[in-house]
This record gives structure tokens, sequence and C-alpha cells, in this order.
């Protein structure tokens, strides 16, 4: 949790989500590199759902493990993405992907998890931000209403840089 921590607060970032759905298992960190612990998020999904990239970066390993599907993109900023239980993939190893674009397709559920430079779990909740919308007046007297302003990314970790969605 320490070293989670610390990663979120060093990168000072804030990634938007995979997907907008409900966490179904949160992130639980394990007691040693060989512990039972859950290293990432675990989101309830709806099949066929798109899932997007988080941030920038080249895609290491786009396949099945053990009967599930599985993508792992080296982001520029040195940590690494891990997308699993994908129902289908639309990316493949050693391309480039950028921000907002659809990894593949996902199941009923999604596993997200993040990993330092050096390898050590990094817990996603301190890292990934949920997007919300601005409160605004609704005209009373019948008129049009203005298009809404885009969502805002925001971040729990402390000193979060957001990112444009």
């Amino acid at each position: 949790m320490i070293a989670g921590l610390l990663a979120a607060v060093a990168l000072a970032v804030c990634y938007p989500p995979p997907v907008q759905a409900p966490i179904s298992v949160p992130f639980a960190q394990p007691a040693c590199s060989f512990c039972p612990g859950h290293r990432g998020l675990e989101y309830q999904l709806s099949p066929g759902t798109p899932v997007q990239i988080v941030a920038p970066g080249v895609v290491t390993f786009a396949g099945m493990v053990a009967g599930i599907r599985y993508v792992v993109v080296l982001q520029t900023d040195g940590m690494r993405a891990t997308y699993g239980m994908l129902q289908t993939a639309t990316v493949s190893r050693g391309e480039a992907v950028v921000a907002g674009q659809v990894a593949g397709y996902g199941s009923q559920r999604l596993y997200f998890g993040l990993r330092d430079a050096a390898d050590h779990p990094v817990d996603p909740t301190l890292l990934v931000g949920r997007l919300v919308g601005r409160a605004r007046l609704l005209p009373a007297n019948g008129d049009a209403q203005r298009r809404a302003p885009p969502p805002r990314l925001t971040c729990t970790a402390t000193g979060s840089m957001v990112l444009p969605v």
C-alpha cells in the first residue's frame, strides 16, 4: 500500500478509467511477492463493453494465458498496464497505442492492473480517476438547453495531475 501511494504521488497522474463500470473486486496488497492478494481492480461489465487504453505506450503482450485473454501495455510513463479477461483484443504485440484507444472488448468482468518500473504492483485506485459531470442549471422558461460541458477527470491521489480525456 505504501509503495503504491508513493508511486501515485511520485507520478502525480490521473488516468481515465478503462471502462465506465462498477469495481467488483478492489486491490488487495499481498504481504509478500508470492503471497495471496488481488494485484489490480476487477470491474463488473456487460459483455461487449469497449475497454480503453488509459495511457499511451506499446503493447508488449496480447494473447491467452490459461484460457484468459490479456493485453499488456508498457506505458510511456514507465508503468505497465494489464487488461485481462477480455472477450476479444483489438491491438497486437508491438503496436503503439494512445489513451482512449480500444484495447478490446470485455466479457462479464475486466481485470485492470498496474506495475511500476521495478515490477511491483501499484494500487490502481490511487491513479485511476472517475469522470464527474458538472452541476448546471436548466432553463425554467422553456428555452433550449445548452450542451453540458465535458466531465472532469478527478483522482484520489494527493497532488494528481489531471490528464485530458
